[in-house]
């Protein structure tokens, strides 16, 4: 009978350190008290990709990580990092996981597209259009407690595009359809605020290894969403890994 590895002590989560909010979320995952020791890389060139278990991608300027990206030789890796390893992205970074984007700069928008959706770039305004707002989510550590959403130019979830052989999606999030921008087409709502039928209230979501979020939890004093990547996407993966064959 063949044995298991020997389970580790600890999980190396990376961050891409390129632009935007990286330093908020190493001291988020700081803060974290797990069983496991979190050990965090900053990611900037493609050797350090080699020593995580999984990633962030901080909110920023997704034009200019994804420039960066490709002038540190980074983009093709992270492609393939994405395709056995979970990743989450926050706000620019929701957008660079996604497959299709509306909204982009003159020249286009590099995408490493991870996840079967399509956003439109700053969907909710510009910076003065930036906004607050609680947030039932699905699996947080104490759900019942509101989760504060900052969005900052945030983007907004569009479509679904799912195709037969890509993993199921998992809404965890969602905003009030009342929080939609004026510029957006409104749909008239069911009885439910925040429209099921609709992608744009969807503010936070899962498919396979990754997760989306629109919003910035790096930018708050909660760490409850840290926690719940490293729990629930991340180290389930660790535990497939070190099971025998």
């Amino acid at each position: 009978m063949q044995q298991r590895s020997p389970v580790r002590e600890y999980v190396t989560v990376g961050i891409l350190a390129l632009q935007g909010a990286f330093a908020e979320h190493q001291v988020m995952l700081q803060k974290l008290s797990l069983k496991r020791k979190v050990v965090i890389v900053l990611v900037r060139q493609p050797e350090d990709l080699d020593k995580c278990d999984a990633l962030i991608i901080p909110g920023g300027e997704s034009t200019t990580i994804a420039l960066l990206a490709r002038l540190a030789g980074l983009l093709e890796p992270l492609r393939e990092f994405l395709k056995t390893k979970p990743v989450w992205g926050t706000c620019a970074g929701a957008i660079l996981l996604a497959r299709a984007v509306e909204g982009a700069k003159k020249g286009g928008q590099e995408l490493l597209g991870g996840m079967s959706v399509a956003v439109e770039r700053n969907g909710f305004g510009s910076q003065v259009e930036s906004f607050e707002a609680p947030l039932e989510v699905e699996g947080l550590r104490e759900s019942n407690r509101p989760f504060h959403g900052i969005f900052i130019r945030a983007p907004v979830v569009i479509a679904l595009n799912p195709t037969p052989t890509d993993p199921p999606i998992q809404i965890i999030s969602r905003i009030s359809t009342s929080l939609l921008p004026a510029s957006q087409t409104a749909v008239p709502p069911d009885e439910d605020d925040t429209d099921p039928r609709d992608p744009r209230t969807i503010v936070a979501m899962r498919q396979g290894l990754h997760l989306l979020t629109t919003f910035h939890p790096e930018l708050t004093k909660d760490d409850r969403f840290h926690e719940y990547f490293v729990k629930e996407c991340v180290l389930p993966t660790l535990s497939r890994a070190s099971s025998p064959a």
